[in-house]
């Protein structure tokens, strides 16, 4: 299938609330990992997107190559079991995905620094283990642990796409809480979303501070 969308934001920014708007709009999507039910192929089964793209990129060229089931990503990046992989801050990749697959377009769901700061926090391990035990685009190993590094490293994520993709078209950086936000997504995709609300929401979002 044709790429048609890649969401370039962090985890906890509203990935999987995009990712089931997406599908409700009748897209294929690839969210963080492709699903068993989502392919009759061993080799894509619990598949990490992030390993997908770079095995495309690095063994065809084509990001895409090994995801062409799929119309669209929600989320790309992998933090487990030893893998730190990041393709939404590679350069190069983004790059390689442009020139292979015209057309496409880029979303950035973000929410405020601090508000998803505090959710990586009060997900799983992602705040207060992963990410600062692993090395992160941005983020190196035993940085991350506090609210101040985190915050920091979340805004210059999005300062720099918005540097790499200043007066691009195929660019669309939206707030994953704001009214508006179904309605830009959709006008800027050509899509109707019949769904959009909260999805993947943190068991508890009153996890200690630490500045």
């Amino acid at each position: 299938m044709t790429l048609r969308v890649i969401n370039l934001g962090l985890p906890k920014s509203g990935t999987t609330t995009l990712a089931r708007a997406l599908r409700a709009a009748g897209l294929r999507v690839a969210d963080h990992r492709v699903r068993a039910r989502q392919t009759s192929d061993p080799a894509l089964q619990g598949a990490y997107v992030g390993d997908l793209l770079y095995r495309g990129y690095f063994e065809t060229g084509n990001p895409w190559a090994f995801l062409e089931p799929f119309q669209a990503i929600s989320e790309t990046s992998v933090l487990r079991q030893g893998r730190s992989l990041w393709p939404q801050t590679d350069l190069a990749l983004l790059r390689a995905i442009r020139q292979h697959n015209p057309g496409v377009r880029f979303l950035a769901s973000r929410r405020d620094a601090f508000t998803m700061s505090q959710s990586m926090l009060g997900w799983s391990d992602l705040g207060s283990a992963r990410l600062p035990e692993n090395a992160v685009p941005g983020l190196p190993a035993g940085y991350g642990v506090t609210t101040k590094e985190r915050q920091q490293w979340i805004e210059g994520h999005y300062a720099t796409l918005a540097q790499m993709f200043a007066n691009d078209d195929d660019y669309l950086e939206y707030d994953v809480g704001a009214p508006e936000a179904p309605e830009k997504i959709g006008a800027f995709l050509g899509l109707d979303l019949p769904w959009w609300g909260k999805a993947n929401a943190n068991p508890d979002m009153n996890r200690k501070v630490t500045v």
